[in-house]
């Protein structure tokens, strides 16, 4: 396998690809009313899947690419204290904000300038093709929950 088909196919399950869920078609048309429900017996609401989404995304990103970047406090810093946005305005910018930290984690791969198989110097053994995979699963993993907490509400469309 090439080095740029490798890039393709990271980039492929990076942006939803295959049996990946894309994130445009997870988050849309979410009805404000029901962006902090919660659902018996699944301990997350639609926001704070979503916040927890965007600050994990940010964290491995800025850790791939920043030697000072420090990461939030494990557990409690990855995810939000409030079940739903405290406005319109910053749900739709933390989606904006979402998809603007996975393009650039898709500019990262793409790059030929980035060697996906070297050790990220600033940690214990890291790569970037690495941490491009983990976006990927860990991204797959919570949105397949927001499926299931859409199907719940009576806000999924399979179509």
């Amino acid at each position: 396998m090439s080095n740029q088909s490798l890039r393709d196919h990271v980039i492929y399950l990076l942006q939803g690809g295959g049996a990946h869920l894309d994130f445009d078609r997870a988050i849309a048309d979410l009805p404000k009313d029901l962006r902090g429900s919660r659902v018996k017996g699944i301990p997350h609401t639609p926001w704070r899947l979503l916040e927890h989404l965007r600050i994990c995304q940010w964290d491995i990103l800025e850790f791939s690419q920043n030697p000072e970047h420090i990461s939030p406090e494990f557990p409690i810093g990855y995810w939000p204290k409030d079940d739903a946005p405290p406005s319109e305005e910053v749900w739709d910018q933390n989606i904006q904000t979402f998809q603007k930290d996975l393009q650039a984690m898709v500019d990262l791969v793409d790059d030929p300038a980035t060697d996906l198989f070297a050790p990220i110097p600033h940690g214990d053994g890291q790569t970037i093709l690495r941490e491009a995979l983990l976006v990927a699963d860990h991204n797959a993993y919570h949105l397949g929950q927001l499926v299931v907490i859409r199907r719940a509400l009576g806000a999924w469309n399979d179509s």
